[in-house]
């Protein structure tokens, strides 16, 4: 059976997704182990990931870029290169510092595969089909998270992590070749670029807005959709603060507070991931046939209750029932806020601001495990989850109450040069 250019694209986008994302959640459960291995202190530990994030964060302006410049396929190879060196410089590495700087590397190609991904999925789907296109995505993502810490715990126990993430390695190359393959159209489908002298006045060229374009940019948004704009930003700053706080302190609670072992850590993500895999389907549908809203403000309200709560679970069913309620919320944000935000930004600047949105969220992915290393040495990790509930509230209350719902309202967004024109000719006879 032979499939059409959009059914190969799709496929290949989420098969590369999951083994992705199954490459990366391999190595969640292998921290505890780096941190007896290389005998360094929980805060440490914990910025194994921050250091991914960082690299996460460097990676997205420029990726951005290269999607409006070049093309979305130049980003889905470029990313698993820079993972496939991350990776093998882990597994070869005698140093920790050295591997915080490999796990940047990774996190740089994570995040500039990612953006070419989003981009070339839109350009291969309609509209109101972004949600479902959106939660894929992230499902595939999710179910890659949730299956690779459990063959990673088992690879760390029996293995050591320098297996771990020789299997990351593996699945980078995988994803590789298949995006050499995909048949992404992606830069081939955005319209033209609005002339530079319609964009307002230039900006120096050592000014870092000038990377990303930023009020020219934002200037573009239909006014009455900019403050949605700002709140899906923050709301992506807070769900990335959230994501990464548990994928840090987790580990680091489970394993090395709690008591329990690699193996049952590798199980509880795995559980968690089951509950996200199940909302697939669900979060699409939702997202479109009944408002991006409804999968939005509980996929931000849940995970405050789960938060609250952590520091006094201390069995393994407790923290179990909390992480299944986390995965139902995080199975309700498959997407939402990519697909909110695409139904308001102009086409000719999707990468850039996605960039814009995604680089924001990276700031919230460092933020999370620094501030929650601090807290776990000062206190415990449990202690760490409680700090971020609250303001996983907020963000709750302004998508409530702030941000518009999207769905089959995206407005037109018009040029300035357009406006202008059209500002200026006569009305009509």
């Amino acid at each position: 059976m032979r499939l059409g250019d959009t059914a190969r694209g799709l496929s290949t986008l989420y098969g590369t997704s999951l083994l992705v994302s199954f490459g990366f959640g391999m190595t969640i459960p292998t921290i505890p182990l780096m941190v007896e291995y290389f005998d360094v202190s929980l805060f440490w530990g914990a910025q194994i990931v921050t250091a991914w994030s960082i690299g996460a964060l460097i990676g997205t302006p420029p990726a951005g870029i290269i999607v409006d410049k070049l093309g979305a396929r130049v980003a889905l190879l470029v990313g698993p290169m820079l993972i496939i060196g991350g990776a093998l410089t882990v597994v070869l590495s005698p140093w920790f510092w050295l591997v915080l700087i490999a796990m940047a590397f990774a996190g740089m190609g994570n995040s500039t595969w990612m953006i070419g991904r989003e981009i070339a999925g839109v350009g291969l789907v309609k509209p109101e089909q972004r949600g479902r296109m959106m939660s894929g995505f992230m499902g595939t993502n999710t179910a890659g998270m949730a299956l690779g810490p459990a063959l990673g715990g088992v690879l760390g126990d029996h293995i050591d992590f320098r297996a771990v993430f020789l299997g990351y390695t593996i699945a980078a190359v995988f994803v590789l070749a298949l995006s050499l393959l995909a048949p992404v159209k992606g830069k081939d489908q955005m319209p033209a670029r609005v002339s530079p002298e319609s964009a307002g006045p230039k900006i120096p060229f050592w000014s870092p807005k000038r990377i990303m374009g930023i009020p020219a940019l934002v200037r573009e948004i239909e006014p009455g959709y900019r403050a949605t704009y700002v709140t899906l930003v923050f709301a992506t700053f807070m769900m990335m603060l959230y994501r990464m706080v548990l994928q840090s302190m987790l580990p680091l609670y489970v394993v090395l507070y709690r008591g329990f072992s690699a193996s049952e850590l590798g199980f509880l993500l795995s559980l968690q991931g089951i509950f996200v895999i199940l909302m697939i389907i669900p979060a699409g549908l939702i997202m479109d046939k009944v408002g991006r809203k409804w999968a939005t403000v509980p996929s931000t309200a849940l995970p405050a209750i789960s938060f609250a709560l952590m520091p006094i679970a201390d069995s393994l069913v407790e923290i179990a029932a909390l992480l299944m309620l986390l995965g139902f919320a995080s199975g309700l944000s498959l997407g939402s806020v990519a697909t909110s935000t695409y139904d308001v930004i102009p086409a000719h600047a999707r990468g850039r601001l996605q960039a814009l949105r995604r680089t924001t969220s990276e700031v919230g992915g460092i933020t999370g495990p620094l501030v929650g290393g601090r807290i776990a040495t000062i206190a415990n990790p449990g202690v760490a989850f409680l700090a971020a509930a609250p303001l996983l509230v907020i963000a709750a209350l302004l998508l409530a109450f702030v941000a518009k719902e999207t769905l089959n309202r995206a407005p037109r967004v018009i040029p300035p040069r357009e406006a202008a024109e059209a500002s200026e000719a006569p009305p009509p006879s």
